[in-house]
């Protein structure tokens, strides 16, 4: 079982987390791979760039201050080796500066592969 596992996070597309605070090397925190589709990347891209963004979201901040804050302090994520079609967190920052996500809208652990893969194991376990 683990083979099938490895093969899977070694092939298809691969969400590179980001520290936008310059703390890791060359700035990447960590790659994530595993993902059904193009579409379930970009999902869990998006999601996880919205709660980083409500992470460094005070009471009060204005979206140009969160933007600066999320700048300084956030961690972005970028899908490797899909061009036009990967999510982009520049699309969408003026949004999501301006508005406060849902807890749906920021819940990337829900989209997170790893998770699938564990959760599967425990279903097969029962």
């Amino acid at each position: 079982m683990s083979d099938s596992t490895a093969d899977s996070d070694e092939s298809g597309w691969r969400v590179r987390i980001l520290d936008l605070s310059g703390g890791a090397e060359d700035g990447i925190v960590e790659e994530v791979g595993g993902f059904v589709d193009l579409s379930h990347a970009n999902a869990f891209a998006r999601a996880y760039v919205r709660d980083s963004i409500e992470r460094c979201r005070v009471p009060g901040a204005s979206p140009r201050e969160v933007l600066q804050s999320w700048l300084s302090f956030g961690e972005d994520a970028e899908i490797q080796d899909v061009g036009d079609e990967g999510w982009r967190s520049a699309n969408e920052l003026d949004d999501f500066t301006a508005n406060p996500a849902t807890p749906m809208e920021r819940d990337w652990r829900a989209l997170d592969p790893r998770r699938l893969v564990e959760d599967e194991d425990d279903d097969v376990d029962e």
